[in-house]
């Protein structure tokens, strides 16, 4: 496999589902784990199967080789200690860990210890994303974290300790109750610890959420709109300040520590999605697998691969999603790039459009190709569809 990609592997369980979540992930599933992670090492050998040709199948040949690896989910971390293990026996029985740049893991503080983070270090993981999503205790209760804001510093404290020296936090702004105050001194305290990379991302109601349908009755009390233009403009100047700059709309990182994995999806880079929910992007097509854990579960158990859409991408579609995704990224797209890829000029397909948004100061024109400015990242779904043919 000697392609640039990326694996995504997808761990669906949960202690608890969080008010705002709308992610496939579910609580009390725990005993389904065990039968998952057999489901999930099928996955893996039907994949290898399909993807390598059957008369040249060795075991130090037939592995995956990705550039990054990322298992996210729900809660990875939300797996004991043996499944933890098992988990992560069966990602280095097919996949070339020590080849990867990057291997991410995400995990909710209120299921994190000093065993389950040596697991993680002895596996060759070398990046964790830590959920923390408030500083401020009221808040977590408010939207269904299972931890506190001291369990999310000692979390971080100990995987810096034990020598992880690449950590990710997330944080969420304009969510019920909060004010300014309270995201700044949830910012502040983020930026005393060792963390090289902070993703903070705006509340958005998803339909199918606790929040959603308590906002339907009335019953959630949201930030207005003013005080949630405040706080992301708050972020926008504290951040790059404190050294952690914007690479992409939502994401921030201390020079050379932005994610290898997420940004391989903003440049259309292939990837390969193994368990229930997850998306894979291979060779123009997409693939899907079904969200349900039983569902997922029970296809494998006969010894069939789990996607259940196969949706061939046509280059005009392909066109609309490079830009999307481009743009996203402080880099924004690069016009021999497209040319490549595309074999048409990016401004030949869009100069009406480029320049209507210059003019509107959402786009610029930088050396290589056209980015958002700093008003465009804080109106990039209107920049976006712009851009569909």
């Amino acid at each position: 496999m000697k392609k640039e990609f990326g694996i995504y592997i997808h761990i669906p369980f949960c202690r608890q589902k969080c008010f705002y979540c709308d992610f496939p992930s579910f609580a009390g599933r725990e005993k389904k784990i065990d039968k998952y992670l057999q489901a999930l090492e099928q996955e893996f050998a039907l994949l290898r199967q399909r993807l390598y040709p059957k008369d040249n199948v060795r075991d130090t040949e037939s592995k995956f080789a990705p550039r990054t690896i990322y298992i996210g989910g729900g809660t990875p971390t939300a797996l004991n200690a043996h499944q933890l293990k098992k988990l992560l026996e069966i990602v280095q029985k097919y996949v070339t860990v020590a080849k990867a740049e990057e291997f991410t893991v995400e995990m909710n503080p209120g299921t994190v210890d000093r065993e389950k983070l040596l697991l993680l270090q002895q596996a060759g993981v070398n990046r964790l994303s830590v959920g923390v999503q408030s500083f401020d205790d009221h808040c977590l209760q408010k939207i269904g974290r299972i931890h506190t804001a001291q369990d999310a510093v000692n979390t971080i404290e100990l995987a810096h300790n034990l020598g992880f020296d690449n950590i990710s936090l997330d944080l969420i702004y304009g969510l019920p109750q909060q004010d300014r105050e309270i995201l700044t001194q949830s910012v502040e305290r983020a930026l005393t610890l060792p963390v090289q990379h902070i993703s903070i991302y705006g509340l958005q109601l998803e339909e199918g959420t606790a929040f959603q349908r308590m906002a339907d009755m009335g019953k959630l009390q949201l930030p207005t709109d003013e005080l949630v233009e405040t706080m992301h403009d708050y972020i926008v100047e504290k951040l790059p300040e404190a050294g952690y700059q914007r690479y992409e709309i939502s994401n921030y990182a201390l020079p050379g520590y932005e994610s290898k994995h997420n940004l391989s999806y903003w440049q259309d880079v292939d990837y390969l999605g193994l368990g229930s929910g997850a998306h894979s992007y291979w060779q123009g097509t997409r693939y899907e697998n079904p969200r349900s854990i039983d569902d997922y579960i029970s296809a494998l158990e006969v010894g069939r691969l789990p996607s259940t859409l196969e949706e061939q991408v046509d280059r005009q579609a392909h066109m609309e999603e490079y830009c999307f995704l481009g743009l996203r990224t402080a880099a924004g797209i690069d016009k021999n790039l497209f040319q490549q890829k595309f074999g048409v000029d990016l401004f030949t397909v869009y100069g009406r459009t480029i320049e209507k948004l210059v003019a509107q100061d959402l786009l610029q024109h930088t050396a290589n190709g056209i980015a958002l400015t700093t008003l465009g990242m804080k109106y990039g779904n209107q920049v976006f569809g712009e851009f569909l043919l």
